[in-house]
């Protein structure tokens, strides 16, 4: 089945199940659309792509098929300007710009529904300690950029074990993210977090899901990734992967189904 086809299939079955999408329009890794099939065809490299008129040029088409085939869909929640991106060692204002000029090109096709960067969160400084979270070394500012006038709400990831930061420093992280929402008027999403200790992540994540539902207003947070051991489903999966299981107890009923439910506690799903 082609790509296209898929995703068809995705948004219908979206639409059958009351399931809202967050469509991403571009990963920053080589996995499933990566800026590398851009930079493959019209040359340069991870850093240029934000710049390159031609790789920006062919970006926008897709944007425009993308957007003008689905944003009648009553699944689309948002639109998503690329998964994690980064531009290591950039000026900030070389993504600032792009995801001003992407955003605003994305509400000309589409006035009605959200969209969002899709980045990590880092900080600039004069933010935080100057540690590579903080340091702006991925050419990211999530501050400023959350200011973008067509940027909806900002996400952020959390992954210590891969930057090198203990685990319980993953709550400061969520608090300082909450924060900066909170000073831009803006909702914040925890988009992704997770840690690769297959025998406890109940142990890891739970604190972190306790100080999203108790400490922040945090609009809402998803583990990656969510796994299952059908055989219909090909398993497209790593180490961080939570496997479906409903026992009582087991990591997912806790941190899936039992969170899912504080989420609606704390605050009820709106109509969208």
């Amino acid at each position: 089945m082609p790509g296209i086809a898929r995703l068809d299939s995705a948004v219908a079955n979206a639409e059958k199940y009351g399931v809202k999408l967050v469509l991403t329009l571009l990963n920053n890794w080589d996995d499933l659309g990566g800026i590398n099939t851009y930079t493959n065809a019209f040359g340069g490299n991870a850093t240029s792509f934000y710049t390159d008129a031609k790789s920006q040029a062919a970006y926008r088409t897709y944007i425009e098929f993308i957007v003008n085939r689905y944003k009648s869909s009553c699944a689309i929640f948002a639109w998503e300007l690329c998964n994690e991106p980064r531009c290591r060692t950039c000026d900030t204002s070389v993504i600032y710009n792009w995801a001003s000029e992407t955003s605003a090109f994305i509400k000309s096709l589409d006035p009605v529904h959200m969209v969002t960067l899709g980045d990590e969160g880092w900080f600039a400084p004069p933010e935080g300690d100057g540690s590579y979270a903080y340091s702006g070394y991925e050419g990211v500012d999530f501050i400023k950029n959350l200011a973008i006038p067509t940027l909806d709400y900002g996400t952020f990831h959390l992954y210590p074990s891969s930057w090198d930061y203990n685990l319980t420093w993953g709550n400061e992280w969520i608090k300082q993210h909450d924060s900066a929402g909170e000073a831009a008027g803006k909702p914040v999403v925890l988009e992704e977090y997770g840690s690769p200790y297959e025998d406890n992540y109940t142990a890891v994540m739970l604190q972190w899901q306790e100080t999203v539902v108790r400490d922040t207003s945090v609009a809402y947070d998803s583990f990656w990734q969510f796994a299952t051991n059908s055989p219909s489903v090909i398993r497209a999966v790593d180490d961080y992967a939570l496997f479906f299981n409903t026992t009582v107890g087991s990591d997912y009923e806790v941190l899936a189904i039992q969170h899912a439910q504080d989420m609606l506690d704390k605050s009820p799903m709106a109509d969208l």
